[in-house]
């Protein structure tokens, strides 16, 4: 006898028992008027998508065992706020034949293209070039955060625009595997299925429809591997910081930030040419900064605001720990940062603030000032004169320099 013989499902979603389980998923047409049809790659195996009002779910046919551990690790994935798809739940169901199959359920990602779309649509082109660096920077989380792919293609990625780029995100975890500590062997292998898949991918394209001039099917991958060793390297390389040159440690935040990661931890080492420099980079959810911020501070801000103080106050703490030779929670820096930091910079706003000015938003402005400043100087000017120059600068005016906050709501 056919039918749903199991349903593993997460809170607050379908319960889906109006879909025609024990049916293969090839057969489902006719069947049900929940399926749907959205812009979607190849795959492998059978895959339907279901819209119940909420949200559209994919539904993807698979052994048993596949399933199981394909859900699993995409739990993991998501736990660790990678970009991929979201599991939702798995069924084991039972053939017409006799046969038991599973079936993986996950949430579709709406607003994605797959590649093929940005290819063959015209309006899409502006966007070609930077899917070589989406591909590379999805890549660099998943090694970073301990996750070995081990399928890497375009394929099995899915693309969504943001302000003119692109975020690449992994749809397919049947071969991922997840290590503490993802070994260099382990990433070398990635890339070089990561090279084959693209060649394979774009062959199977180009004999469709024409590629632009910047991908040619057999160098595109080598060209997503180089960038990939290039954000590898900036990532993970130690700097050594001259005495009196703290200021170069917000420029190499800066290049993070502006690589797409966030820094987790700033680690600062004596040695003879001065402090070394290490980072620990982290990938982050919206609003994860302000959120952290307002829990450790009390105060309220932006998302950019807060991953701009956040990143003063590790700076802070590595300074602290350099200084009394030993570790200290991020708390303690808090109220270092409150007391010599916040609250002086409060009352040498003071000015500013009774014209309208947000606190948040000139301490950022302050910082973005002192960098510009220290990187003329070629010497750490110090917050207080980088303070006092820029109320100089923009007392009695109307309006201040463009706004870093975005929403302000905690």
């Amino acid at each position: 006898m056919s039918g749903l013989l199991a349903l593993n499902l997460r809170q607050s979603q379908p319960d889906f028992l109006d879909l025609p389980f024990g049916t293969p998923l090839a057969q489902w047409p006719g069947l049900t008027e929940r399926l749907v049809e959205v812009q979607r790659g190849l795959s492998r195996h059978e895959v339907l998508f279901v819209n119940y009002g909420t949200g559209i779910y994919a539904l993807k046919e698979l052994p048993i065992a596949t399933t199981e551990r394909e859900y699993e690790m995409l739990l993991a994935l998501e736990e660790r706020g990678m970009p991929s798809v979201v599991p939702t739940g798995h069924a084991r169901v039972r053939n017409p034949e006799g046969e038991e199959q599973g079936i993986l359920i996950t949430r579709y990602l709406e607003a994605s293209l797959p590649y093929r779309t940005l290819f063959q649509q015209p309006g899409l082109a502006r966007y070609r070039e930077r899917l070589l660096d989406a591909m590379a920077g999805l890549l660099v989380r998943l090694h970073l955060a301990g996750f070995y792919w081990g399928d890497c293609s375009l394929s099995n990625t899915l693309f969504r625009r943001d302000a003119g780029e692109l975020t690449a995100y992994l749809v397919d975890a049947e071969t991922t595997e997840r290590h503490d500590d993802l070994g260099d062997g382990a990433r070398r292998q990635d890339l070089m299925i990561l090279e084959e898949n693209i060649t394979g991918d774009l062959a199977d394209l180009a004999a469709i429809a024409e590629l632009p001039g910047v991908l040619d099917v057999y160098e595109t991958g080598d060209h997503i591997r180089r960038r990939y060793d290039s954000l590898w390297t900036e990532i993970n390389r130690t700097e050594t910081i001259p005495v009196g040159e703290r200021w170069r440690i917000q420029e190499r935040v800066r290049k993070l930030n502006a690589l797409g990661f966030s820094v987790g931890e700033i680690e600062l080492e004596p040695s003879a040419e001065g402090d070394r420099l290490r980072m620990r980079t982290i990938v982050t959810d919206r609003d994860y900064h302000r959120h952290q911020f307002h829990n450790l501070t009390g105060l309220i801000a932006g998302e950019k605001q807060a991953e701009l103080m956040l990143n003063e106050i590790r700076e802070l703490r590595a300074t602290l720990i350099q200084r009394v030779d030993r570790s200290m929670p991020l708390s303690i820096a808090v109220v270092h940062w409150l007391r010599e930091r916040w609250e002086p910079a409060m009352a040498i706003f003071a000015p500013l603030l009774a014209n309208g000015g947000d606190g948040a938003e000139l301490y950022c402005q302050v910082l973005e000032h002192k960098w510009f400043l220290s990187e003329r100087a070629q010497a750490d000017v110090g917050f207080e004169a980088a303070a006092k120059d820029y109320v100089a600068l923009f007392k009695g005016k109307a309006e201040f320099p463009r706004d870093l906050s975005g929403p302000d709501v905690v």
